[in-house]
């Protein structure tokens, strides 16, 4: 198990790269609010920020996150320190074999193309969810809040009670 990670550094951060659901951004706000991790989003998103569809899965949680969004990609890797990990239903590692480290930055993509090509470049590594044979993929948001539960507990990172 890694070490706790110091009060500068955030056990994981998580990002959204051109994210095109309302809906699985709320509910990311919303993951992010309440296991205390730093969420990027970054632009541009396939929606008007703010759509009422992504209000409502947020709830009330978004003035308790700890959200930053990035005009480009290119702004988010200028600002955001930490490996790059990106999620992807075709990465080679599953998320239970891969060893995170405090300061890692799980990138997701949106529903449709995923992650885009440059931001998989940039990236240290990429994990996956295994899938029984013959389905394509997980909703987003599930499959962060199943790779990021996995990134906290190895960084014990998860808020204590």
């Amino acid at each position: 198990m890694a070490p706790a990670p110091d009060d500068q550094t955030p056990p994981i951060r998580l990002a959204l790269i051109e994210p095109d659901m309302p809906g699985n951004v709320g509910t990311l706000i919303r993951l992010s609010a309440c296991l205390g991790v730093p969420l990027d989003v970054v632009e541009p998103c396939g929606f008007p920020w703010g759509e009422a569809r992504m209000r409502r899965a947020g709830l009330d949680y978004l003035p308790r996150a700890a959200l930053t969004r990035h005009r480009s990609f290119q702004a988010f890797s200028d600002r955001v320190a930490g490996r790059l990990i990106f999620a992807e239903t075709d990465a080679e590692t599953p998320y239970t074999a891969f060893a995170f480290a405090p300061g890692d930055v799980l990138m997701l993509g949106s529903e449709g193309p995923g992650v885009p090509p440059h931001a998989r470049a940039a990236a240290a590594a990429g994990v996956r969810v295994p899938l029984r044979p013959g389905l394509r993929s997980l909703n987003v948001a599930v499959a962060a809040a199943m790779i990021l539960g996995e990134a906290l507990r190895q960084t014990g990172g998860f808020p204590t009670c």
